[in-house]
């Protein structure tokens, strides 16, 4: 899914969890269904639910915390919380400054979304990306014109202001935007990015890594992660 563009300061920073009593959970808050603020200012969506059994099953105490996208990694290795879990894609790049748990969802492709009737060209107009995600990368690589905005919401107004021509996001975000709007349409062409999403650790946290990794495990044994993706409409199962 998302790809950080890092500094070599980001590159530089560690720090170490010391297994304390409490994890903390880190995550975005801005990218439905995978993560979202509700209408009680609580962190929901597939991630929540997902983490809360994790822990459950890790026999861990943890409480949630929100941290804008284009930060989260170096927040995460400074120690402000213990763990990403942000919808993000375990990618080579990311793996050479943090560890990834095994991945909780399968490569899920992404898609694009444009105003209905418009004639996009994927390969060589302008496409709007959130900045610091591997559908940006993928754009900048892929000869179109790529403009970047911090947030995902931000992506789908400059589509409809004529800034961009389409957006490319994760397909499980964009789609209810063009069921529950009109003006909105999702292209035919589609993008398979990315290895799968897991849960971001520090490198000094293996002790931490195991425990969340055999807990997912778990999940994919009994099949409750399975139903999880389903109820939330995200990507293949396992």
């Amino acid at each position: 899914m998302k790809k950080l563009i890092l500094s070599t300061t980001a590159l530089a920073l560690t720090a170490g969890l010391a297994m304390a009593e409490t994890v903390r959970m880190g995550t975005e808050g801005a990218y439905p269904p995978y993560n979202f603020i509700n209408d009680a200012g609580e962190v929901d969506g597939f991630e929540r639910e997902l983490g809360d059994e994790l822990c459950t099953r890790a026999e861990l105490t943890c409480e949630w915390v929100t941290n804008e996208w284009d930060s989260i990694i170096p927040n995460l290795v400074s120690g402000n919380y213990d763990t990403i879990i942000a919808g993000m894609s375990i990618t080579a790049e990311r793996d050479e400054v943090i560890d990834f748990t095994q991945n909780y969802t399968q490569p899920d492709p992404s898609g694009y979304l444009a105003l209905m009737g418009a004639d996009v060209d994927v390969k060589g107009g302008i496409l709007a990306a959130q900045t610091g995600t591997i559908q940006a990368a993928h754009i900048a690589a892929s000869g179109a014109t790529l403009v970047e905005f911090a947030t995902p919401e931000e992506t789908i107004a400059a589509v409809r202001s004529g800034e961009a021509d389409a957006v490319l996001a994760d397909d499980a975000y964009l789609r209810p935007f063009a069921a529950e709007n009109d003006d909105l349409t999702m292209l035919a062409e589609t993008e398979l990015l990315g290895g799968g999403v897991g849960m971001g650790v520090r490198e000094s946290d293996g002790e931490l890594k195991a425990k969340f990794d055999a807990a997912i495990q778990s999940m994919k044994d009994d099949g409750t992660l399975n139903a999880l993706l389903a109820k939330w409409e995200i990507g293949p199962g396992f």
